[in-house]
This record gives C-alpha cells, sequence and structure tokens, in this order.
C-alpha cells in the first residue's frame, strides 16, 4: 500500500510539471505570435522606429478591457518575460531587417524555459523578398 502510494504521488508531481510546462508554451507562443502580428501590421518607417533591443511591455500586445483581462495579464507580467530584438541586415542596404522575439520563465520545477522566433520584415510589404546584392 505504501508503495502504491507513493508512487501514485510521483505520477501526480510529474504531471503537475509536464502540465505547468505546456500551459507557460501555449502561452509563451501566443505571446510571441501576438507581438510578431502586431510588428506586421506596422509601417517600415514604424518598424525603424522601433527600439532595437527592449524588453516587451505585455499590456502593449494584450487588450485590457474587462477585469478577466487584467488578471491575466498581471499573472503573464509576474511569470513571462518578453524581449526583442531589431537587426538590420546590411547586407540588403538597411531594406530588410530581422526580428527576433524571445519570452523566458521559470517554471514550478525552477527551471528556466525560453521559446523564440525570428522573422524578416521588409520595407516594400510582405511579398517584395526577392532582392539581389549590390554589385
Amino acid at each position: 500500500m505504501l508503495l502504491t502510494i507513493t508512487s501514485s504521488l510521483l505520477v501526480m508531481q510529474s504531471s503537475f510539471k509536464a502540465l505547468d510546462n505546456a500551459r507557460n508554451t501555449t502561452l509563451a507562443s501566443q505571446i510571441i505570435q501576438s507581438e510578431m502580428e502586431r510588428i506586421r501590421m506596422l509601417s517600415w518607417s514604424r518598424v525603424q522606429a522601433l527600439n532595437r533591443n527592449t524588453q516587451l511591455d505585455l499590456e502593449t500586445i494584450f487588450p485590457q478591457n474587462t477585469a478577466l483581462e487584467i488578471k491575466m495579464l498581471n499573472q503573464m507580467k509576474r511569470v513571462f518575460t518578453a524581449t526583442r530584438t531589431i537587426t538590420p541586415l546590411s547586407a540588403f542596404s538597411d531594406e530588410i531587417v530581422e526580428i527576433n522575439v524571445s519570452i523566458t520563465w521559470r517554471g514550478i520545477d525552477g527551471i528556466t524555459h525560453n521559446r523564440s522566433t525570428n522573422t524578416r520584415y521588409c520595407k516594400n510589404g510582405l511579398y517584395s523578398y526577392y532582392y539581389t546584392l549590390p554589385s
């Protein structure tokens, strides 16, 4: 009986860690996707005006219209740290920038987790991606 109870507790503990990791990974992915979509909707001049390396304020990404949205935002701000890095790609004469959004958090197991994504944004829009290097 002791063996059964002990093994059940270990399985539950492992399950809680996996659930926490899955939940936070999903939220981190949603934060990244929301920031990428927000940037995608900006004009080229506004993208160029963004800080090159900055910690993101989650309030600029998510709405806070209801008490539930405010509560969720405050929980995310306590758990996640989001950063954005914008790097001009000089091989393309500053007409393309590479954007990286990275999210870091510490799980209930004490391990630091990280998710990130990269994209490129070009001056003339989404479908102007054929560039040749100048001679």
